[in-house]
């Protein structure tokens, strides 16, 4: 057994980290990616095991990730499946640090998420690949001695064989090189004082690294006004922290009870209230729903199609693109809304991404475009609202570009975490802020019409009763009493 020292971070040419690779990790993130994907981290932010880290001035969110660290012993370019694992000369325990709060400055590249110097603790010992089985091997995460993380290689979604041949395919990796290898569930947010440890380890030959031991510090130097400076969006700190409520976010999504006020009164009702809030611009128009008999309320998901370029397509629309990324990740009381531009000459939608919408639990569909495989959509439980049908697929016109952002369906604006609800007259597009509101007084206004619809039917005079005067106000009232709103506000 080997340590690791300053003069091996010194041969490090360059730290590579994958993404994603545990499946406990995918289903904790609700998506499982079909072949690994990459980010680098400067070497610089090597460091080794009793090392402390710093928590930058500004930010919140440092999230530590234990992973195992492979090191590249012997060159490796364009290397096969069955030779790759042959050019890792060691394993070893590391932590892939990173801050949240800056994971928005450079688009998906972590630059200075990731790359602060201190930010990939490596260490304390060496285990000689040639040693281990690469499937069999353990990874640990302590924090203040409480174990966080644990999980085996027989979780990975991709071998580290794979790995390795994967980026040989594209760059020479070179002695000294580290690969990051990806974290299981558990990941979460450190603060200022606590001790991270992790320890890989191969149970069955008893070989291990030792524990790598980090201790977070809190930085006192603000970011500068002239670059990009912390932010962050409770998006970021569900992220950070694994999952909502440990974030202590407030659950997403409407009650159990908000929704079954929303879906007890009409769209015309809701609208009408919307309208006295000066809201007039919130349905959204055009459509037709294949469940026309169903009620929907939900909250609001997100997709964008740009017009199709061919060029564009190649790199946007193959493979595991914007479209089934979302639909993948759909969840119970979600509405997925699509922007098509009012563009029906094409699918926007089919039976088997319709299904697992279904499947995930979302509420409804919506698309201002058109629809595959209509008849099997309309067959599922799910609601579609739609702008027709038509047999082609998204190459046609269309190009699935980016989810969770703003924008426009059927005429309407509609924002991620908007409450969507739909009946047969159509959709609308509610603010969550004024959803509980806009429901009791819609209850409030359905049981008065009530009453209304009994007098005329009763044979009375629209005037004076629709709306009520203050004579017919009086003689609601009595009747309420023997005919009590069976919608409970």
């Amino acid at each position: 057994m080997e340590q690791v020292t300053a003069a091996t971070l010194k041969q490090t040419s360059k730290v590579i980290a994958v993404h994603l690779a545990f499946t406990s990790r995918a289903d904790q993130r609700g998506r499982t990616p079909a072949n690994p994907s990459y980010f680098l981290k400067a070497s610089s932010s090597l460091s080794l095991s009793g090392s402390e880290v710093e928590r930058p001035a500004g930010c919140e969110l440092l999230a530590y990730e234990g992973e195992i660290a492979l090191v590249i012993g012997t060159t490796a370019r364009r290397v096969s499946l069955d030779a790759a694992w042959s050019h890792v000369g060691y394993v070893t325990a590391s932590n892939d640090l990173g801050i949240y709060d800056m994971k928005y400055a450079d688009k998906g590249s972590n630059v200075r998420s990731k790359s602060g110097d201190g930010f990939t603790p490596f260490g304390p010992d060496l285990i000689p690949a040639a040693s281990v089985d690469p499937a069999k091997l353990r990874v640990r995460t302590w924090v203040n001695g409480s174990i966080v993380q644990d999980d085996t290689t027989a979780g990975l979604i991709f071998s580290f064989a794979r790995i390795i041949a994967d980026l040989s395919q594209l760059m020479t990796l070179e002695p000294g090189d580290v690969i990051l290898t990806g974290t299981p569930a558990g990941s979460s947010v450190a603060v200022p004082g606590d001790v991270i440890e992790v320890e890989v380890d191969s149970p069955d030959t008893g070989l291990s690294t030792g524990r790598l031991h980090t201790t977070v510090t809190q930085g006192s130097v603000e970011f500068a006004e002239f670059g990009n400076r912390p932010r962050a969006t409770d998006v970021d700190r569900e992220d950070a922290y694994g999952s909502a409520e440990a974030a202590g976010l407030a659950p997403k999504g409407l009650s159990a009870e908000l929704r079954r006020k929303l879906t007890s009164v009409g769209t015309a009702t809701l609208s009408s209230q919307l309208r006295k809030r000066g809201l007039n611009n919130v349905s959204i128009d055009g459509l037709n729903s294949t469940r026309p008999d169903v009620r929907i309320a939900g909250t609001a998901r997100t997709l964008r199609f740009v017009p199709n370029r061919e060029d564009l397509f190649k790199t946007h629309g193959g493979g595991y693109n914007a479209q089934k990324r979302i639909i993948n990740t759909l969840n119970d009381g979600d509405v997925l809304v699509m922007e098509a531009r009012g563009e029906s000459g094409t699918g926007t939608l089919g039976d088997i991404l319709a299904l697992r919408a279904q499947i995930n639990g979302a509420v409804a569909i919506v698309t201002d475009g058109g629809v595959r495989d209509v008849a099997a959509v309309t067959a599922m439980d799910i609601p579609t609202f739609h702008n027709g049908a038509h047999p082609a697929v998204l190459g046609r016109r269309h190009i699935p570009w980016d989810t969770d952002l703003t924008i426009s369906c059927g005429g309407a604006t509609v924002q991620p975490g908007d409450i969507i609800v739909g009946d047969a007259d159509g959709l609308l597009v509610i603010p969550p802020s004024l959803a509980e509101e806009v429901a009791n007084d819609a209850i409030a206004q359905e049981h008065e019409e009530t009453f209304i619809a009994d007098m005329v039917a009763a044979g009375n005079s629209v005037e004076g009763l629709y709306p009520m005067n203050p004579a017919w106000r009086t003689r609601f009232v009595e009747w309420s009493t023997t005919h009590p709103n069976p919608v409970s506000v």
